[in-house]
């Protein structure tokens, strides 16, 4: 049980009760639906973008827990970025999540426990790669992001 107990960690938690950005943006220059049919979790994600940069991001839906804190802390760690910078962090979330080759980290980006691949907050998300039935939470948001930022109009989903 102490393995379940770690991966819904009060941060976790927090952003899940308490989802920061949670609510479109009018108008959005890009927009991406996103679901989860084992689930049910379903989300949209917004993005106003200036040139390369993310101006503002949102998202709304319904999702479980992980879900919906996944998207919260995606949105806060996005805000600002660029394109590419975004396409990064997506590689090192995913990477962190699934259990695969980690990419970053070091003196650069912090390092330490509290940021082994290069994700800051994001490493909250360490434990999911324990359990394969919660990674599809955990990335849903991340999925919907990309199609965002590349204009898909088909909802993307996680099967």
């Amino acid at each position: 049980m102490s393995e379940l107990t770690d991966l819904y960690s009060e941060v976790l938690l927090e952003h899940s009760r308490k989802p920061r950005n949670f609510r479109a943006l009018d108008p959005s220059s890009h927009k991406a639906e996103g679901y989860n049919p084992l689930c049910g979790d379903r989300f949209t994600v917004y993005l106003d973008l200036e040139g390369e940069a993310i101006r503002d991001i949102g998202f709304q839906g319904e999702g479980c827990a992980l879900s919906k804190a996944s998207a919260s802390m995606m949105t806060q760690s996005l805000k600002g970025k660029t394109r590419e910078e975004a396409e990064a962090l997506f590689a090192k979330f995913h990477a962190l999540v699934t259990g695969g080759p980690q990419t970053g980290g070091g003196p650069q980006s912090g390092g330490g426990p509290q940021d082994e691949a290069g994700v800051g907050k994001l490493a909250a998300f360490s434990g999911v790669s324990r359990f394969p039935l919660r990674v599809k939470c955990a990335t849903l948001a991340w999925h919907t992001l990309r199609a965002a930022l590349r204009r898909e109009q088909q909802a993307i989903s996680t099967e």
